[in-house]
């Protein structure tokens, strides 16, 4: 962690304040008091809502930033219903605020263009969608996006008699591990965090069976999602699969080493490489074999960091730097080594990799596997239209709780959500602007 350094000026200020009062009444009362005019220092905000964690791990990147480059940027916390900060870190399941809320954003192309640091950035395919426009600029940053792989614990797997360097590629190929993972005293032995994003975007990513339309409309009751859903329903039974919430939760679950696997961002391999007792594994996420035209690609997405509206100019130009800093190489090695992120660019992809091979970052690899294959990435998700995944979320938790079957719940989810879409039609856009 870095620590704030002294700021000089505003130490100088109080001096020269105190000095002046003290002049001031030993003068002569008909003395005119001297002028100073003392320009502020501009301080742009950045909004965010992170973990206290993460937090941390921001404030030492703001901090760090402050020391480069003697700029100064505030951290607050992101408010529902506030005016947006000057910059705002939204995570995948907060976008759905922004699309509503179009007016209260500016692009940031238009922003950084206007502070006098066009973008210049040639961002990678894979993480274009909702950040960029119809003529391809970008309207939102990037900044720590990731895609779903499997973790595993090694030590687990020697227990159970499966080879430690052998992951599962397949869903069915999975079942048979998860079996004997249970047999070794697992009562975990397979979890899951963020359900929506993983077993319907990404699965149907996977599987090359869209989720949504080209019109931005909910279709993940297909023949392939159903059987994947039924499928998961079948390993809760058998209780092979635990699920411990809707968002994060059971990540902290394989993080104790009470679960053998966990399919979660591939950015989480920041929180789980120093796990008391877990020897972590990482792998592509599996697919189904069963499905027409092999495995496609998985998407990725994750927070991302968009512009508030009506802010000075002098504010926009102070967030413009910080956003140069943020597209720095060495901040973009830094970006995933600490956070797990995927480099924006191929260029920072080739650095990080070249000076992550000493750290030996699995992950990375992993996520790049995952995400290879030509397939349709949609720009809408499900996960990203909060209350859409809610609506899926608890459809998913009918099934794996025994309560629905797999077709039913997905027939209400998809039902269910295109009402709300139909109500809010700003929804179904990927982006505001």
């Amino acid at each position: 962690m870095y620590r704030f350094r002294p700021f000089l000026v505003a130490a100088c200020v109080s001096v020269a304040f105190s000095s002046t009062a003290a002049l001031a009444a030993k003068a002569p009362a008909k003395a005119s008091p001297k002028k100073e005019s003392v320009a502020a220092t501009v301080e742009p905000t950045l909004a965010h809502n992170l973990s206290p964690a993460n937090e941390a791990r921001l404030q030492a990147m703001v901090e760090r930033y402050q020391r480069d480059t003697g700029s100064a940027i505030k951290l607050v916390r992101l408010e529902k219903g506030a005016a947006p900060a000057t910059l705002n870190l939204f995570s995948r399941y907060e976008t759905s605020d922004v699309l509503s809320q179009g007016k209260s954003f500016v692009p940031l192309h238009a922003m950084m263009q206007k502070a006098g640091s066009p973008l210049k950035l040639n961002l990678a395919p894979q993480l274009k969608a909702g950040v960029i426009d119809g003529r391809g600029r970008l309207v939102a940053l990037p900044v720590l996006y990731s895609t779903p792989v499997l973790f595993y614990n090694r030590n687990a797997f020697r227990k159970a008699g499966l080879d430690p360097e052998k992951a599962p590629k397949t869903w069915f190929e999975m079942q048979g591990m998860l079996d004997k993972l249970q047999d070794a005293g697992y009562a975990c032995p397979y979890t899951s965090s963020w359900p929506v994003w993983v077993h319907i975007d990404n699965v149907s990513a996977i599987s090359g069976v869209p989720a949504t339309d080209a019109k931005g409309g909910l279709i993940f009751n297909a023949l392939p999602q159903v059987k994947h859903v039924a499928m998961m329903a079948t390993w809760a039974k058998a209780n092979y699969f635990k699920l411990y919430g809707r968002l994060g939760e059971a990540s902290e679950k394989f993080r104790a080493g009470e679960c053998a696997i966990i399919s979660t961002d591939s950015r989480e391999y920041a929180d789980f490489e120093d796990a008391k007792g877990v020897e972590l594994g990482v792998a592509p996420l599996p697919y189904h074999d069963d499905v027409y035209g092999g495995r496609k690609g998985s998407l990725a997405d994750g927070p991302s960091l968009w512009v508030g509206a009506g802010k000075s100019a002098a504010e926009y130009k102070a967030a413009a730097k910080f956003v140069d800093f943020l597209l720095s190489p060495e901040i973009q090695i830094e970006l995933v080594r600490t956070y797990g992120g995927l480099p924006l660019t191929d260029a920072a992809r080739a650095a990080v990799r070249s000076r992550l091979l000493k750290d030996g970052n699995q992950a990375l690899e992993a996520a790049y596997q995952s995400l290879q294959g030509n397939g349709f990435a949609p720009s809408l998700r499900v996960a990203d239209v909060d209350r859409v995944r809610l609506i899926a979320d608890e459809e998913l938790e009918a099934v794996w709780g025994d309560k629905k079957p797999a077709k039913a719940a997905l027939d209400t989810a998809v039902t269910r959500g295109n009402a709300v879409l139909a109500a809010q039609p700003l929804l179904k856009k990927s982006q505001p602007f």
